[in-house]
C-alpha cells in the first residue's frame, strides 16, 4: 500500500498532465463534425496503453468508430481481467452553461472537492475513470506487482449505445476471454464513503415525430382549425403517466423486479440527506413515483423521460405559426426482467394509439440494453470491496445506479463473466451536463486502490 502512495505521489502531476491533454480531445462520437477528433482519441489511448507497457495494443476498426484492444500475458494460467472503459464523450450542449470551455480543462477548487477537480467534457465519463487503469497498470508494471494478466478494450461509442460492440464480441469471445471484467464508469456514495454498483438499470431510446398539416400554416388564418403537433405531442407525453407518476403504457410493468421490504431496508442503510440533495439540485421539493423514496425512484424503479423537445418557430422575437411537426426524444429506463426491445414495442403501439385525428405519428427506436444485477457474493466483489477498505478505510456499500451501461448485460451472455463497477466519481461531478469535472482526490485514489483489486482477486481465486 506505501509503494503505491509513494509512486503516486510521485508522478502526481504527470499522471494529470496525461489526463488534461487526453480531455482536450473533443471526442464527441453523437456528432460526425467531431470524426477526426474520435479516431485521434482512439490513437492516443493506443500510445497510452503501449507506454503503460501492454505487449500488444491494437486499433481494431468497426462499422463506426474503432475499438482500442491492448493486452498483457504474463502466464496463461493465472486469472485475466479484461478492463473496459470508452474514450468517446456527450455532447458539451448548452455551451453558454459552462463556467470555463468544455474541450480546455481547468482545475478549480470546489466546496466538495478541496484539493481541486478538473473541468472538462469527458473528465468523470469516462476518460478519467478509464485512465485510471492505465496508470494503475503503469503501476504495476514498473513495481514488477502485476499479478495475472490484463485485457483492455476501450470502445468509442458508448455514448451513442455502443452500437459496434455486440459484433466486436461476439467475433472475438476467445480474444477477450476473462475470468472477471472490471468497469469503473460509476460513482461512489462520498470521498469517505465508498460503495460499490450491484445493479444498473436497462434502456430504450426513441424518438417520436408527431406530424399534422403538409406544411406550417399561419396561426390566425388556421388556428382553431387544424390539429397543431406541437400541442397534440404535449398532452401525448403528459397522458405517459398518472397522478402517481405512474407510467400507463399498458403491459409496461409486466416483468419489473419487486424488491422485498428486506431488500429495501439494506439499501436505505447507504448514507442519504435529502435537504442536501434538494439543495444541490436548487429544488424546493422532490418529484416521483407514489410509494418509493428517492433513492428507490431513481435506482430500483423503471422511468419514462422526456430528454428533447421541439418544433415551430424558436428564434428571437414572434413568428405567428403553426408547425407541421413536433418532435421529441424520450429516455426510458428498465429494471431487471424489462427487455428493452419488448418495452419499446410496447411504447410504440401506445404511443400511436394515442394520436387523434388529424396528425400522424412516427415512432423511432434508438439504442437500447438490458439492466444488470451482480452478486455480493462473488470473488470479483469480494476482492473489490477488500480494496475499497484497504484505501479509504472503511467497507465499500452495495448499491443499486440509476444509470446504464447497456454492454454489461451483453459481457455475461456472450463472455460468461461477471462484471465488477468499481466507479470513483461522485453525483455531483455533473456528467452529461455543463461543467462536469472530476475530484483530483478521486482520480488519484482510484489509481491506488485498483492494483489492490488484482491483488486480492488473484488470492481470492486460488
Amino acid at each position: 500500500m506505501d509503494n503505491i502512495k509513494s509512486y503516486v505521489l510521485q508522478h502526481k502531476d504527470r499522471f494529470i498532465n496525461e489526463l488534461i491533454e487526453l480531455l482536450k480531445i473533443p471526442s464527441v462520437s453523437a456528432d460526425t463534425a467531431y470524426c477526426q477528433d474520435v479516431i485521434d482519441t482512439a490513437d492516443a489511448v493506443k500510445v497510452s496503453l503501449e507506454k503503460a507497457g501492454c505487449d500488444h495494443v491494437e486499433i481494431c476498426e468497426t462499422a463506426g468508430y474503432p475499438i482500442v484492444y491492448g493486452e498483457k500475458i504474463i502466464d496463461p494460467s493465472l486469472p485475466t481481467v479484461l478492463v473496459y472503459g470508452h474514450y468517446d464523450v456527450q455532447p458539451p450542449d448548452p455551451i453558454e452553461l459552462w463556467t470555463s470551455p468544455p474541450f480546455e480543462p481547468v482545475i478549480k477548487k470546489t466546496e466538495i472537492h478541496p484539493e481541486g477537480a478538473i473541468f472538462a467534457r469527458g473528465a468523470c465519463d469516462d476518460k478519467g475513470q478509464m485512465y485510471m487503469h492505465v496508470k494503475a497498470f503503469e503501476y504495476m508494471i514498473q513495481s514488477n506487482t502485476l499479478p495475472c494478466n490484463v485485457k483492455f478494450m476501450i470502445e468509442g461509442e458508448e455514448e451513442v449505445g455502443s452500437v459496434n460492440l455486440k459484433t466486436f464480441v461476439e467475433n472475438n469471445v476467445e480474444k477477450l476471454k476473462n475470468d472477471v471484467i472490471l468497469i469503473s464508469d460509476t460513482g461512489m456514495i462520498s470521498n469517505q464513503q465508498p460503495s460499490i454498483t450491484t445493479g444498473l438499470r436497462g434502456l430504450s431510446y426513441v424518438e417520436v415525430e408527431v406530424t399534422g398539416p403538409n406544411r406550417d400554416l399561419h396561426s390566425g388564418l388556421y388556428g382553431g382549425a387544424v390539429a397543431n403537433p406541437i400541442n397534440i405531442l404535449a398532452k401525448m407525453i403528459a397522458s405517459l403517466h398518472d397522478e402517481n407518476n405512474h407510467i400507463t403504457i399498458p403491459g409496461f410493468y409486466d416483468n419489473v423486479e419487486e424488491l422485498s421490504l428486506e431488500e429495501r431496508a439494506e439499501m436505505a442503510k447507504a448514507p442519504f440527506n435529502l435537504e442536501n440533495y434538494k439543495k444541490a439540485l436548487d429544488l424546493n421539493d422532490i418529484y416521483g413515483e407514489k410509494g418509493y423514496v428517492t433513492n428507490e425512484r431513481n435506482s430500483i424503479r423503471p422511468t419514462l423521460d422526456v430528454n428533447g423537445i421541439w418544433g415551430g418557430y424558436t428564434g428571437e422575437g414572434a413568428k405567428t405559426v403553426i408547425a407541421s411537426k413536433a418532435f421529441a426524444k424520450i429516455s426510458m429506463r428498465l429494471v431487471p426482467n424489462q427487455e428493452w426491445e419488448h418495452i419499446t414495442k410496447l411504447f410504440t403501439k401506445h404511443f400511436t394509439s394515442l394520436a387523434p385525428a388529424g396528425v400522424t405519428v412516427k415512432v423511432k427506436p434508438h439504442h437500447g440494453g438490458q439492466g444488470y444485477v451482480t452478486p455480493i457474493d462473488s470473488i470479483g466483489y469480494k476482492a473489490a470491496n477488500m480494496a475499497y477498505t484497504e484505501t479509504f478505510g472503511v467497507p465499500a456499500i452495495p448499491v443499486r445506479s440509476g444509470g446504464s451501461i447497456p454492454i454489461v448485460a451483453l459481457f455475461e451472455k456472450e463472455l460468461k463473466s461477471k462484471t465488477i463497477l468499481m466507479g470513483f466519481g461522485l453525483d455531483s461531478d455533473a456528467i452529461h451536463s455543463p461543467n462536469e469535472h472530476f475530484g483530483i482526490f478521486n482520480y488519484l485514489k482510484g489509481i491506488e486502490t485498483i492494483p489492490l483489486f488484482y491483488k486480492y482477486f488473484v488470492e481470492l481465486s486460488k
